[in-house]
């Protein structure tokens, strides 16, 4: 089957990067041919993504619905995998094209003007589905305005509603969570055409954490608002027992949070190390005791957690959006009430003052996650999505039977993973 994933970035970013990444190398493992058809570069970890995306397109500036249906018609997918990709005109374009589309809801984009589901000032979160409320008196056509320049900027509600409208056209929804299935059907969606989809890489060969006296907290992720660092350094403040922190990550929450650490006299025991790559991140579960997922935001899932608890690390986080899907309040670490400090800080000292508890707690996580999140059962489930849509999908072209079986019999299929990277220059 030849799949056409499409996303604004090429390279490590965040959790939507990873989930790409981790779909695309396991389709090309079981014989599928992919292609990215992306926005822009990251700059990061560029190299394993040449691995995983050989064949790539990169859209130009202007005259994108031009270059997306030459890209189309020159790699001819039998499924659109869409992502995100804020430009209206280019979900049109691969919408009126013969190939069946799937999108990936990996945040709140698509149903929050804001799109992380919470009031910036107050923190509250929100429940509402997108309607008039979202201008007023929410205001969140005003947003951060992250491209320089004045630093505020204005999100057309009416282009935000055709989005979510242009949505409803494809042929299924992948989400990270209940959660954020319930949030499609509160704004409109179809549940029956929805499905959860987290693929995770899980290896019996991952080492187990050592708990040692060191105590070490670790935080990895964007440091952003919605995530909540700034409050997980007022509860390491109230910590009796020593400990040292590790914070892992970049964004533009970073220097007011070490403004935040210098105030409360945590910066003898708190190290911002910024951006980790991914193949870089094991050391670092292997020393700590604890992970940490202080999010205030309603995190879609927050992939960060279960990642750490393939490590045997226990996890302490805030009780927000889907994170109590994968955070059995203790079983695997503890889920805290929305925005106390005071009981994140008391979990996480039991934590570090009883490691055979956390231990323990670290063995389940660990296995939950590998019996629910492993690759394999994960992709078996998405791989029949992909042949049933292919195979149902009215597109003008023969029905191809795309089962397990019958792969090598169908024509369009390609068992080479070897493709021409194409640069193309298209006209204007």
């Amino acid at each position: 089957m030849r799949l056409l994933f499409v996303h604004q970035h090429f390279g490590a970013f965040g959790g939507a990067e990873t989930n790409i990444q981790i779909t695309a190398d396991e389709l090309v493992r079981r014989g599928h041919t992919v292609a990215l058809l992306y926005g822009q570069e990251t700059g990061r970890s560029n190299e394993s993504w040449d691995c995983t995306f050989p064949t790539r397109f990169q859209l130009p500036v202007s005259g994108r619905p031009k270059a997306i249906s030459g890209v189309l018609n020159q790699f001819k997918p039998d499924i659109i995998y869409l992502h995100s990709l804020p430009d209206i005109e280019a979900i049109e374009t691969l919408l009126a094209f013969s190939a069946p589309v799937i999108r990936m809801v990996h945040d709140h984009s698509l149903y929050c003007p804001r799109s992380y589901k919470y009031n910036p000032l107050t923190r509250a979160i929100c429940h509402r589905r997108a309607s008039f409320y979202c201008a007023f008196p929410c205001m969140a056509p005003i947003a951060r305005n992250k491209n320089g320049g004045f630093p505020l900027k204005w999100t057309n509600l009416q282009t935000h509603r055709r989005e979510l409208e242009l949505s409803k056209r494809c042929e299924r929804l992948i989400v990270y969570s209940e959660y954020s299935k319930a949030e499609l059907v509160n704004n409109g969606f179809d549940g029956k055409r929805i499905q959860i989809h987290v693929p995770m890489r899980c290896s019996s060969a991952e080492p187990n954490n050592s708990f040692s006296s060191r105590n070490l907290i670790l935080f990895a992720g964007q440091i952003i608002r919605g995530k909540g660092v700034d409050l997980l350094l007022k509860a390491l403040a109230n910590l009796s027992v020593p400990f040292e922190c590790l914070i892992l990550g970049d964004g533009n929450h970073r220097p007011h949070c070490q403004w935040l650490c210098t105030r409360l006299n945590l910066s003898d025991r708190v190290q911002f190390r910024g951006f980790v790559p991914t193949e870089d991140l094991q050391k670092y579960y292997l020393e700590a005791s604890v992970f940490v997922v202080p999010s205030v935001w309603p995190e879609p899932f927050g992939m960060a957690g279960p990642e750490a608890m393939l490590y045997g690390l226990p996890v302490v986080a805030f009780d927000s959006g889907g994170i109590k899907e994968w955070l059995i309040h203790g079983e695997d670490g503890f889920l805290v009430p929305w925005m106390d400090t005071h009981s994140f800080a008391l979990c996480i000292e039991e934590l570090l003052r009883n490691k055979d508890l956390a231990r323990r707690m670290g063995h389940s996580g660990r296995e939950r996650v590998k019996r629910v999140y492993s690759v394999a059962h994960q992709m078996d489930s998405l791989e029949q999505l992909f042949i049933t849509v292919a195979s149902t999908h009215n597109n003008g072209r023969p029905k191809c039977p795309w089962t397990a079986r019958s792969r090598s019999f169908c024509p369009n299929f390609l068992h080479s993973r070897r493709q021409k990277v194409f640069n193309f220059e298209y006209e204007r």
